[in-house]
């Protein structure tokens, strides 16, 4: 016998799927720095650490820490002949850079070499830069708005010229004294064994104090900045640290050229070794240096 129980609707019961986040978008990396700058960093604040100790242990020979340490290189013969390998390389590595300048200015025409936003050579938006600064410290202004290098940045760039002009002249006066003695007088060769020790103590102190504080200790890129070893800083960096560079990239199109993938994590790793040892040793000989100025 058929059902005749009357067909009853089978209710529905809706279940609710959770929404899935969506993953959060990876930052961008753009380059900073070549892999031939980087290089040339590298050799230059190496071959610098290593005439900042020597020249320290001859300035100060007297000090304990210095005759200590030449005990164990072999004496003040060794750190001399350091001394003058790391002056030969540091000057080629200086002649290199200074002719792709040259070259890149004057026979390829490039643009932006000696002039404009990309250029090291200072230009009245510094002079603004640096006195707007001085008013933000003193909170009676904003912050400047920085283009691809900021002021300090350019004076410790042309702060290199004048050590290899000053210190590096007086140091191959003194290297090759017989030579120069032929159109030099007496006195000036005298007085190039004092210009070679002061400047060069200035150099070791400003280096020292002012640079490293600058790029590593302030507080937007405390306690180490990295992007010199790596070459590439991410997006939030860029516009915080260089907003004007940033907005004249975008406005020109020029943001794809730019963009590269994030730092592997061994290069991180090692520039933090590299970056910490080299901050570790420049402290170390500007407490060594102070300590024996003072009460040598």
């Amino acid at each position: 016998m058929p059902d005749q129980t009357p067909n009853t609707p089978v209710p529905t019961i809706e279940v609710s799927t959770p929404a899935i986040p969506a993953a959060p978008e990876k930052p961008r990396y753009f380059v900073r720095f070549t892999l031939a700058q980087r290089y040339l960093h590298a050799v230059l604040f190496t071959t610098f650490l290593v005439l900042a100790a020597t020249g320290l242990m001859m300035r100060f020979s007297g000090s304990p820490w210095a005759i200590r340490f030449a005990r164990q290189v072999g004496g003040f013969g060794a750190i001399l002949f350091f001394h003058k390998f790391c002056a030969l390389v540091l000057t080629l590595a200086f002649v290199i850079h200074l002719r792709e300048i040259l070259a890149r200015g004057l026979f390829k025409r490039e643009k932006g070499i000696f002039w404009g936003p990309t250029s090291m050579v200072a230009n009245w938006k510094d002079v603004k830069d640096l006195l707007g600064h001085f008013r933000w410290f003193l909170g009676l202004g904003p912050k400047p708005k920085f283009e691809r290098y900021a002021y300090w940045e350019k004076f410790d760039y042309w702060a290199v010229f004048w050590g290899m002009v000053v210190i590096g002249f007086s140091g191959y006066a003194m290297w090759f004294a017989p030579f120069f003695a032929h159109f030099l007088p007496g006195w000036a060769l005298n007085a190039v064994l004092v210009i070679h020790s002061e400047e060069g103590l200035l150099a070791i102190l400003f280096i020292f104090s002012i640079h490293f504080v600058n790029t590593h200790l302030r507080p937007d890129s405390f306690p180490m900045d990295m992007v010199i070893f790596t070459g590439r800083e991410s997006e939030e960096e860029f516009k915080t640290r260089r907003p004007d560079e940033y907005q004249r990239m975008l406005s020109e199109g020029k943001a794809e050229t730019r963009i590269t993938v994030a730092p592997p994590r061994w290069l991180i790793n090692f520039s933090r070794v590299v970056g910490f040892t080299a901050i570790l040793i420049g402290l170390t000989l500007l407490v060594l240096t102070l300590s024996a100025y003072f009460t040598g």
